[in-house]
């Protein structure tokens, strides 16, 4: 078990997370100043239900299949003030794609560049012997680390 103390705001998140309920989703939504609307609670429902990763397209489309007219401006919408709010992390893959984590406590990941798929690596698996001298005037705020990974033999 592994928890993080004030890092990003995240206090004592296990990793791994466990599930939530609709009601804790509701309530986690509204301890952090949001007003858990019937869009905003069923959009961190898809996200947050159980931990997984998801692209704001694919959850879209989600909503899309069950019949719920929603645009695509407020589910990155809701994806941004659920960010800023500490409830997922958005993880930038490339300049092209981000996804969404609804895993808080500090943690790493694989991308397989076959797939697209993220795969989570306990923060107990990696160490840091050194960490670089950080500009003048500036603080760590967390550290990520993406680790891109394909099949053996499918290069080109």
């Amino acid at each position: 078990m592994h928890f993080v103390s004030g890092v990003n705001g995240f206090k004592n998140v296990q990793f791994p997370q466990a599930a939530l309920s609709r009601e804790q989703i509701a309530r986690q939504i509204q301890e952090c100043g949001l007003k858990p609307t019937e869009q905003r609670v069923r959009i961190a429902e898809i996200l947050m239900g159980t931990p997984k990763h998801m692209t704001a397209d694919q959850i879209l489309s989600i909503v899309r299949a069950s019949d719920d007219p929603i645009s695509k401006a407020t589910v990155y919408n809701t994806l941004k003030a659920l960010t800023d709010h500490g409830l997922v992390r958005q993880i930038h893959l490339d300049p092209e794609r981000s996804v969404y984590d609804s895993t808080r406590a500090s943690h790493h990941h694989f991308h397989d560049l076959d797939t697209g798929e993220l795969l989570d690596i306990n923060p107990s698996e990696i160490e840091f012997s050194r960490f670089p001298t950080l500009p003048e005037g500036m603080e760590a705020e967390g550290v990520e680390i993406v680790i891109r990974v394909r099949r053996k033999g499918d290069r080109w």
